[in-house]
């Protein structure tokens, strides 16, 4: 039976090899954000690549934010300031260009195959600080929201990080205890009102002396991410890094 194996281990490889040029004929790969066609699935085409504004030079430390002119990463003004229950943060693009585009689509668009590549940009950016011991956690959604939405885009995008880092993916970390409304357009003040009180860690969670890679879409005000970040800690978890697809800057 072995002997048959292997001598059918070149027709079944040569098989494969000619069903995926069929498949790539009749179904070409296609950019995330346009119709132009790109050679592998989950890639974005050159025009939509320069349109979206990865974050690649230096950045605050603690809250991802861009430092212009700054040759290392440090912290901002804001971070010196006001203390942050994490320990680092990263976010992979600016929102803004395609880069917004692309977290609306997701968020809003029912384009959850985004997360596949979204995914991918995050890990690769904090790739020096995720290890197979670190668990990925996604900022959590009330169950009514779940329902009308179908979907956490945060807990996609923290199984694709998972996937990509080799680590744990732990999307009952955190759980929203009420319902609260969008935080978009609430100033700073309003959006840490909206989230009091309303993530807690899960039942079944144990992250005592974990390092915990805390998933969200965007970085707006921190608001959520310090609710998330705070009932990390009281859970015990030893370190808490923050990951976001998109930053949101002034100015930008």
């Amino acid at each position: 039976m072995a002997s048959v194996m292997q001598r059918a281990g070149p027709v079944l490889r040569a098989g494969a090899k000619v069903a995926g040029t069929l498949r790539q004929a009749l179904y070409p790969a296609t950019c995330m954000m346009c119709d132009a066609r790109v050679d592998v699935p989950g890639a974005m085409c050159p025009a939509c690549w320069t349109d979206t504004p990865f974050l690649s030079g230096a950045c605050c430390d603690l809250c991802a934010v861009p430092l212009p002119g700054q040759d290392e990463a440090t912290r901002c003004d804001e971070c010196l300031r006001v203390p942050r229950p994490w320990d680092e943060a990263r976010a992979a693009i600016l929102y803004g260009g395609t880069g917004r585009k692309l977290v609306l689509a997701l968020k809003h668009g029912d384009r959850t195959e985004l997360a596949r590549g979204a995914g991918r940009w995050m890990a690769r950016r904090a790739r020096d600080l995720l290890t197979p011991e670190t668990m990925i956690a996604p900022v959590p959604v009330h169950r009514w929201r779940l329902l009308r939405r179908r979907y956490n885009q945060a807990a996609l995008l923290a199984m694709e990080v998972a996937r990509h880092a080799d680590a744990t993916f732990a999307p009952m970390t955190l759980v929203r205890t009420r319902h609260t409304p969008m935080q978009d357009h609430r100033s700073v003040t309003d959006r840490a009102a909206n989230v009091a009180g309303a993530i807690a860690l899960g039942p079944m969670a144990e992250i005592e002396d974990r390092h915990v890679a805390l998933v969200d879409d965007v970085y707006t005000t921190g608001a959520t991410l310090t609710a998330c970040a705070e009932a990390l800690r009281r859970g015990g978890a030893r370190r808490i890094t923050v990951l976001a697809l998109a930053r949101v800057a002034k100015g930008r």
